[in-house]
């Protein structure tokens, strides 16, 4: 039988530790593991192991290639081996540092039991599963982290010495991946906070973590404890978790985005057109447009690279362009069959009879969101009736405003 295996993650610290104590408390025979990335600078990684009576083991792991994140992933793996082999633990919680991500340790998770259930073991199944990820968060602080531009090793909390990641971009990361946010039952927080969460992350599952201390005795949680009723908590940390589903979900090609939605003070735009943005319209606009959200993300086309499928991912102030491979109209049909198939649904979805999947798909969601402003900021970037009509032979030839973000 394997062992389940939920991760929690989380820039929001008192959330993050709020939710791995209820998960102790809730779940018998439940532990958690922890590496503090905190000590990175001196050389090691600090681990403990605990579970609702306090520590059980504690030690270090050395720096990998000087990256703590590398340590982690080291060592984690053979710690949760280590308790799958033991047999009495029930549930394995990663409770991962601030500004880990849970894409990266769940697909090392993943990969790690795939490759033990094949091989030594001679089973497909593996002596790993994981159950759940799940983000914790304060909704008080949602728009703060949204809009901190910090580079996070500015804050302490860089995982590598090449770490170049942002508070409010690694957040963000953080929030969309999990299929369960956590929230902390915070005093502070208010209908703007609450709505703001729900129009970033509509898909997500909700469960509410009051904060500690809990105000009833949890009751016997040993590891030789009998099981109880499972709470919402409980239930979302050992509910199952789809690895690939997950990682497609994120992929600009296919993301499931953010619907339209004003509540509350709260807007969603949703800004879809089939024209190609003339480049340097563009580019000269990109300042206003990042700014113009907490959070803005999607996949865009650009008339000099009408081939390539661009990831618009923006938070804090900062945008972050890249290439996401090309568009499907663009290649051969015998291609096709080697992709996944959620790419091509998500593609046949958005088909157009001229232009494929070949689209603008940007959502852009924040408080007091100036939503008239920012559809005309946009349409000024698109091509012209002129310069549309001029064809994709004459696009091309357009100046490549994008290649220094782009690397080109």
């Amino acid at each position: 039988m394997s062992l389940a295996v939920a991760i929690v993650g989380g820039l929001h610290a008192e959330a993050r530790r709020a939710t791995v104590d209820r998960l102790l408390a809730e779940v018998p025979g439940s532990v958690v593991l922890h590496h503090d990335l905190a000590t990175a600078a001196a050389g090691t990684v600090v681990r403990t192991i605990r579970d609702a009576s306090g520590i059980l083991s504690a030690g270090e792991a050395p720096l990998v290639n000087d990256c703590a994140c590398c340590a982690l992933r080291e060592d984690l793996v053979p710690e949760l081996l280590r308790l799958a082999d033991d047999g009495t633990t029930r549930l394995a919680v990663v409770e991962l540092w601030d500004s880990v991500e849970p894409k990266a340790m769940a697909e090392v998770v993943a990969e790690a039991a795939g490759a033990v259930g094949s091989g030594a073991r001679g089973s497909t199944r593996g002596p790993l599963t994981v159950t759940g990820v799940i983000t914790a968060l304060d909704p008080a602080l949602l728009l703060p982290y949204l809009g901190n531009g910090d580079d996070l090793a500015e804050r302490g909390l860089a995982a590598a010495a090449t770490d170049q990641r942002t508070v409010a971009d690694t957040f963000a990361r953080q929030l969309e991946y999990a299929p369960v946010l956590a929230v902390l039952d915070s005093p502070e927080a208010d209908d703007e906070d609450r709505e703001l969460l729900a129009q970033l992350h509509p898909t997500a599952r909700q469960v509410a973590v009051p904060l500690p201390p809990a105000a009833a005795d949890p009751g016997p949680t040993g590891r030789g404890a009998a099981p109880r009723r499972r709470s919402a908590l409980a239930d979302a940390a050992l509910a199952g978790f789809d690895v690939e589903a997950a990682a497609a979900a994120q992929h600009p090609a296919c993301a499931l985005l953010p619907a339209e939605a004003d509540a509350h003070g709260v807007t969603t735009l949703v800004w879809h057109r089939r024209r190609p943005f003339h480049p340097e319209r563009l580019y000269a606009a990109l300042e206003d447009l990042t700014c113009a959200a907490a959070r803005s993300r999607g996949r865009f086309w650009l008339a000099d690279k009408p081939d390539t499928l661009l990831h618009w991912d923006a938070a804090g102030g900062a945008l972050c362009v890249e290439s996401a491979g090309p568009w499907l109209a663009s290649l051969p049909d015998a291609a096709w069959e080697l992709l996944p198939p959620v790419r091509r649904a998500a593609a046949a979805l958005d088909w157009h009879p001229e232009h494929g999947d070949c689209c603008q798909h940007l959502v852009f969601t924040s408080p007091g969101l100036d939503r008239d402003g920012l559809e005309s900021l946009l349409e000024s970037c698109l091509l012209t009736d002129v310069e549309y009509a001029a064809g994709r032979a004459a696009w091309k030839r357009l100046p490549p405003a994008f290649d220094t973000l782009l690397e080109v």
